[in-house]
């Protein structure tokens, strides 16, 4: 009988940026754990880990993959033996070895690990840090299907993390991206942008691919917040906003198994700049035309995307009336920018997210319910009806 499985695929993946620069920038003897949720059946994973905005190495002591006492519960209770399954951590190795440094602005791959997942599972992936650590790569990410822990002391082979020393994070740091050995027919699909796209709407995604039937893709989210297509930031107070778009993309795009990108970014280039007056790190000359950020988009993401065979679909802007920052000339701006997302030639499609949220009487603004209250990020709703925008082709 032929290999069922015969290729590799990212079935779960973040961005690495700068982390948010705290008084605590160095941690020792922590765990971290991460439940991942298997969008594909598969016999090996792979691990691909980042540390490419540190300045020191990291030394990752042990790491471990397990099925999620949760999946391990569920199985239990349909199976017919009585017989309790037991959290069996497996380890992930090195070139052989159980523990590894990733250098300073770097990434490293774990070996291939034997590891037999069913489309539907959680499996965890554990990391245990002993020596002091540079905690300077990672990302926040937000929804139903986002987040880990972390807890004081050594518990990455343990079931459960004992509750007085443990809290929960939605930051992701040094895990950057998980690959499967998988089928055929399976493959990834690219979430690239920035807070928007760091929070809730990819996952939500991913729900409506279970709910729909759509079991070959998986949804891979490249997103940072804060970041800006043309400009970063080079100052501790805003370095988690992270790479300019320059940098990120071709790095992020290393996807294995993926057919196509959807880029919604841009929002932060158009409502960051205030004066120097007002912000000595926020100068007018940052202010960008719609031709600057349509330039910007042709150039770094679309020639790029072109030469790796990706489809590229364009994801709008959405309403920003009541932003802090908001003023017409913004506004004319993003429209702009977005009437040529949506007409543009370069692309293979639109995704039309600014007309999936705003309201019918003020385009301006976003629907009823859908403003989060910051009139920028939208609700859980209006992620909802992100995700539900997203058309069938790219899924099927």
């Amino acid at each position: 009988m032929p290999e069922k499985f015969s290729k590799w695929v990212a079935c779960w993946g973040n961005a690495t940026s700068i982390t948010d620069r705290k008084e605590a920038t160095y941690a020792k003897d922590l765990t971290l754990r991460y439940p991942i949720r298997a969008c594909f059946s598969g016999s090996k994973l792979r691990f691909h880990f980042s540390n490419l905005t540190g300045t020191d190495s990291v030394q990752i002591s042990e790491a471990y993959v397990a099925k999620s006492a949760q999946s391990l519960d569920a199985a239990q209770s349909s199976a017919t033996s009585a017989n309790t399954q037991a959290y069996s951590p497996r380890a992930i190795t090195f070139g052989g070895k159980t523990s590894a440094t990733i250098p300073a602005g770097e990434e490293i791959l774990s070996d291939e690990i034997p590891f037999d997942v069913t489309a539907g599972e959680t499996f965890d992936v554990s990391l245990y840090f002993a020596n002091f650590t540079q905690m300077n790569a990672g990302t926040a990410i937000t929804g139903p299907l986002s987040g880990g822990k972390y807890s004081y002391g050594n518990f990455a082979k343990s079931a459960t993390l004992p509750d007085d020393l443990t809290r929960k994070t939605n930051w992701i740091y040094f895990l950057n991206t998980i690959d499967i050995f998988t089928e055929e027919k399976n493959f990834a699909l690219v979430c690239f942008g920035d807070s928007i796209t760091a929070q809730d709407w990819p996952d939500y995604l991913t729900l409506r691919c279970a709910r729909e039937g759509f079991n070959n893709v998986a949804i891979i989210r490249r997103a940072v917040s804060g970041t800006r297509i043309l400009r970063e930031y080079s100052c501790i107070t805003y370095a988690a906003y992270g790479l300019k778009g320059a940098t990120r993309f071709p790095i992020e795009m290393n996807v294995a198994g993926a057919r196509t990108v959807i880029v919604q970014h841009g929002i932060n280039d158009i409502i960051h700049p205030v004066g120097v007056e007002v912000n000595k790190f926020r100068p007018w000359s940052d202010m960008p035309t719609a031709d600057d950020l349509i330039n910007g988009v042709r150039s770094l993401y679309i020639t790029h995307a072109r030469k790796l065979g990706l489809k590229i679909y364009s994801g709008t802007l959405l309403p920003i009336y009541g932003w802090r920052t908001y003023n017409e000339n913004r506004d004319i701006i993003r429209t702009a920018f977005n009437e040529w997302l949506r007409t543009a030639p370069d692309f293979d499609g639109c995704v039309d997210f600014d007309k999936a949220v705003r309201g019918h009487d003020d385009p301006k603004a976003f629907a009823a319910g859908f403003d989060s209250g910051d009139h920028l990020h939208p609700s859980a709703k209006a992620y909802e009806a992100m995700a539900e925008c997203v058309p069938e082709e790219l899924l099927k």
